[in-house]
């Protein structure tokens, strides 16, 4: 995928209805089998809870998704979390939200507003990568070229890597697929051809709190 939201750093929130605490526990997760570990740990941390339910959603393309009541009425716990982390257009997260029960029903609209309100607030508090898939491109130019191409990848707001200067110029920059052909014919027709082009592999990469942070998948 070209583009795509996980959570990068997980959190916790928490709100109340009517004594009920609903407390949601957000983890970034790789495999189901981390998942589970990280359902287990909750629970035994929340030993005393009623509930633990949860829900997940595995794969760039969403392809494993995951929920679960853990007791509450069908439908009202586990399929809201899950709501959630498929409206927000999340891949690679775990919500977890624990139910401390406050002797009054909610009824099953109650719940599945709980729910969904708690996984939100659990959301709010976490870090969200908006991760962008990119290819590496090594860029080879004589000192002529390098105002013009760092010209070109501060229009398209292009990271640059690194900068290497010797008798030539070496810049490697994190182009976003999309954008890589047209680029490569920018710089071509700037640089009367001169420039050497080269791809270095692919990765997703994401700027959190003004660092760019890259991710080999």
């Amino acid at each position: 995928m070209e583009y795509y939201k996980a959570v990068y750093e997980g959190g916790e929130g928490e709100i109340q209805e009517k004594k009920s605490r609903f407390i949601a526990t957000v983890f970034p997760i790789q495999s189901e089998e981390e998942a589970i570990t990280h359902i287990e740990s909750t629970k035994k941390k929340y030993w005393d809870a009623r509930h633990n339910c949860f829900a997940y959603v595995l794969g760039t393309n969403q392809e494993i998704q995951r929920c679960s009541d853990d007791g509450e009425p069908s439908q009202t716990a586990g399929k809201p979390i899950l709501d959630v982390l498929l409206g927000e257009g999340l891949r690679n997260t775990l919500v977890v939200v624990t139910r401390y029960f406050g002797g009054t029903l909610l009824g099953t609209g109650g719940l599945v507003r709980a729910y969904f309100g708690a996984t939100q607030e659990g959301l709010r508090n976490s870090v969200i990568a908006e991760k962008y898939y990119a290819v590496k491109l090594a860029i080879g130019t004589d000192y002529n070229g390098v105002g013009k191409i760092q010209y070109l990848l501060g229009q398209r707001q292009i990271t640059i890597l690194s900068s290497e200067y010797t008798d030539v110029v070496k810049i490697t920059a994190l182009v976003p697929i999309k954008e890589t052909e047209g680029l490569r014919n920018e710089i071509i027709e700037a640089t009367n051809g001169k420039a050497e082009l080269e791809e270095a592999g692919t990765l997703y990469f994401a700027k959190i709190n003004g660092e760019v942070i890259c991710f080999e998948e």
